[in-house]
Order: structure tokens, then sequence, then C-alpha cells
């Protein structure tokens, strides 16, 4: 009978404890999240310039550095990149980091910078560019699919000790660990998610969670993993966050300096992802979408369950149950992969399953549809997809989660957001299914500006140029670090 207390009053306190972290969780994400809201009231000029110091020190800028302009002209200063990427991405065959990693680093060869790629992929093909400046660096992966570290850097110590070493370093996330990072003063990380993020993910995870799931211990071994990574963070010389809402955790959660943040958006290529009405005229008619249906909701993407697909299948399941008007007059297009389409394929025909496509064929999809859904419940990182349709002149729907509330859908003229639960997403596919076509059309336009203002290829890989200018700049003698805004 004592030992079944003892056991009672250890579950009791392991669940009050359990409780208590949740809480905690939430009181400083909601605190967070007001004083970022807050410090976007200000326009960023208000903060860093004065008519007497017109010039920014941009390693000390607290905003996107894609709100700024960089000049087009090719840069003064032509620099040797080492890049370190687990595995560079194949066509259509590719995550956001990759993407990411493909998109930045082609352009900045493209702009006559030396670009040395250190990655797991030993697929000759993916080698085969016609820029005379891109070089491949292939290891052999770890079991787990990692780079292997120790290859990695003997080839990357061959490289830098050559001819020219290398002006600046950069890594998408840990493809160059801390264990090696530490000894690299000259080095950017990306960060396209971390742990604190996931906080979020694994509450909304826990709140979706049907009594036939078991629980799972996610949240106590995400804090865990949070502690590690406040460790082992500092060894990373500069840190690049790709939205507003990473950039302040990094600062304020995990501690980084101010100086060795910076915020850069993700951007896309707009060559490709552009507002182009023929196109989708002629994916409606190649695809067997009606001009009858006044409503085309299009979905992309990994159709995975973190990625919100259960929540957006019950969703549309109910509104088509419960409203005949909703299924004759609308269409929902899906463009991925994964064990969510073939539900979606049961809810009717109105809804079309397409599979992947390539990057082109993607755009013409983004220019058929009315409006772009993301119903990701992945708190971390900035999702390309949202980016793409913004390009394309489309308005957006997405999670109400802090990376893209914060910096993409940042008020309801160019989109909407809603709660991750089935009710809320419903209200937000009724009053969109209301407003109509001329109505989101105008938000397509608006959020095209943002797109174009803020989300293009040209504008990220113009940040991370000067930003890498900045960093291989040791005594900032050529003033890279300095940015004075038009004007002055």
């Amino acid at each position: 009978m004592s030992m079944a207390k003892d056991r009672s009053s250890i579950f009791s306190f392991q669940y009050f404890c359990y409780v208590v972290i949740i809480l905690s969780i939430c009181s400083v994400i909601l605190s967070l999240s007001w004083s970022h809201c807050c410090s976007q009231c200000h326009s960023p000029y208000q903060v860093t310039v004065t008519k007497q110091n017109p010039r920014i020190n941009l390693l000390s800028y607290p905003f996107a550095w894609n709100h700024l302009v960089f000049s087009s002209e090719p840069p003064s200063k032509f620099l040797k990149i080492a890049l370190f990427v687990r595995k560079w991405p194949h066509k259509s065959h590719a995550g956001g980091l990759e993407r990411h990693a493909l998109t930045l680093h082609l352009a900045l060869a493209k702009r006559g910078h030396d670009l040395h790629i250190f990655t797991t992929s030993t697929d000759s093909s993916l080698s085969n560019y016609s820029i005379h400046n891109l070089h491949f660096h292939f290891s052999k992966p770890t079991p787990a699919g990692y780079l292997d570290q120790a290859s990695v850097w003997e080839q990357f110590q061959a490289q830098n000790s050559s001819s020219k070493p290398f002006d600046v370093v950069h890594t998408e996330s840990v493809g160059l660990r801390y264990t090696r990072s530490r000894y690299v003063t000259n080095l950017a990380v990306t960060w396209h998610g971390i742990a604190y993020e996931t906080f979020h993910s694994d509450i909304i995870q826990e709140l979706l969670r049907t009594p036939q799931e078991p629980q799972t211990k996610a949240l106590t071994e995400r804090a865990v993993k949070v502690v590690e990574e406040v460790k082992f963070f500092p060894n990373y010389a500069h840190h690049v966050a790709t939205s507003d809402h990473a950039g302040d955790i990094l600062k304020r959660v995990y501690m980084i300096p101010e100086e060795r943040v910076h915020i850069i958006l993700n951007g896309v290529d707009q060559q490709v992802f552009r507002s182009d009405v023929s196109k989708g005229n002629e994916f409606k008619k190649r695809h067997g979408i009606p001009d009858s249906k006044s409503l085309v909701i299009g979905l992309a993407g990994r159709l995975v369950k973190d990625k919100g697909h259960p929540l957006m299948f019950e969703a549309l399941k109910q509104i088509i149950a419960e409203n005949s008007s909703f299924q004759e007059s609308s269409m929902i297009v899906v463009a991925g992969d994964g064990p969510w389409g073939a539900r979606y394929r049961d809810l009717g025909a109105n809804i079309l399953v397409l599979g992947s496509l390539e990057q082109a064929e993607l755009a013409s999809f983004y220019n058929a549809i009315d409006i772009f859904a993301n119903p990701t419940l992945r708190a971390q990182g900035l999702d390309h997809t949202l980016l793409e349709a913004m390009l394309t002149g489309k308005p957006v729907m997405a999670t109400r989660l802090a990376s893209i509330a914060g910096s993409v859908i940042v008020g309801n003229e160019m989109g909407y957001t809603f709660s991750p639960t089935v009710s809320d997403l419903k209200k937000a596919i009724y009053e969109l299914w209301i407003s109509g076509r001329d109505a989101l059309d105008k938000k397509g336009q608006v959020a095209m500006q943002r797109g174009l203002q803020l989300f293009t290829a040209t504008k990220m890989a113009a940040a991370y140029e000067r930003l890498f200018l900045c960093i291989s700049s040791a005594m900032h003698e050529d003033h890279f670090c300095e940015y004075q805004p038009s004007g002055y």
C-alpha cells in the first residue's frame, strides 16, 4: 500500500513539473511575441539613422536586411566562399534548407564569387553547371546521412591552405558541426529552425493529439535540446536568422550578442515565380480545372502530418459535408506527395491531387489558383511556398505562427491567418469563399508588392553578399559593414 502511494506521489510530482514547464514556456512565448510585435511598430530608420549620423552599422542592425537597398552593380571585391550543406538539391526533390542553399549560392556564383560546396551527394550530375566558379567537393555521408566531419574538414583545410584562403565560410544549419566551427572566425551559420521555435509545434501537436494516440515526451525532450543549443551556438561566429522571430529568439533566449545575429529573410527566384495569367489559364486547361469554379484553393509541399494536412483534411471534409454550395463552386488543387494525398482524393471530385511538380510547372500552378493555403504546424523557418505564391500575385493563408505572422502575412490586406484548430481553419476558409475573387485579387496585389520588396532571390543574395563582404573585412577598412540610406 505504501509503495502504491509513493508511486502515486511520484507521478503527481512529475505531472506537476510537466504542467509548470508548459506554463513557463507559454509565458515566455507570449512575452517574446508581445515584445516582437511592439518592436515592429517602429520604422528601422527611426532607431538607427539620424541627420547627424546617417550611416548604419550593419552588424548591429536589428531588422531584416531585406529592407535595405544594396547596389546591383558588381562588387568591388570578389570572395572565395566555402559552403557546408548536408545535401545539394536535385530538381524538385529538395527541402527548404537545400532550396535555400541552391538559390543563394547560384546567385552568388553568378555575381562573380568563387564558390566551393562541401556536400554529401555523390551524384556527378549535380555538378554539371556551366558556371566556372562553382566547385563541388563530394564526400561519403555518415550512416545517418550527415556530412562526415573529419572528411569535409580535411577537404576544407586543403582548399584553405591553397594559393588563396577562404574569405568567408557559410554553413547551412549544422552542416559544419560546432566542434569544427569554433576554429573559424570568418564564419556565418544560417538557421532554418531552432529547438526553441519547435516548442510551439510540440504544443500544437499535443493539443491535436487524439485520445487514441499515446502521449509523447517531445516537450520535455525539447527542453533538453534547447539547453544544448544555448550551450553550443556561441561556437559559431555569426548567425543568420531566416525570420524576424528567430532573430529575436537568438538574441533574447540563446543570448547571442546582437552584433553577431543578422536577419535575412528567405528569397525565391523572381524570374520563375511571377504573375502570368496565360500560364495559369494553360495550367487549368491541361489539368481540367473548370472555369465555372469561382474559387480555386491551392496546397503544395510534402503532404505529411507536421505540415498540417490532417488539419486541412478534416476542415475540408466537414465543409464539403455541410455545404453543397462550397463543393459546387470551389476546387482544391494539391501539388505535392505524401500519405495525405490519397486521403484528399477520397474527399470528392473537386479535389485534384497532382503530385510533386517541377519548378516551372509549380509557377504555373500558383498562377492558376485564387489563393494559396499553408496549414503547416512547423513553427521554425520560413516556408518557401508562401513566398513563391506571393511573388505570383496570390494572397496567402497560413497558420498563425510567429515566423509567418511576424515576417510574411503581417496584415489581413494580403491574406489570412488562423489558429491551428479545425474550427478556426474552417472559419478562414468560409471567410475567403464569401469574400469572392475580386477581394482575393486585391489582396494578391498587396502580397505581390510585399514579395517583390522583400522575398526575391536578388534581395536575399544582395544581403548575404554584403554580410559576407563585411565578415571578410577583418578590420572593416573597406566600410562594407556600414550602410548609408539613399537621400543622405
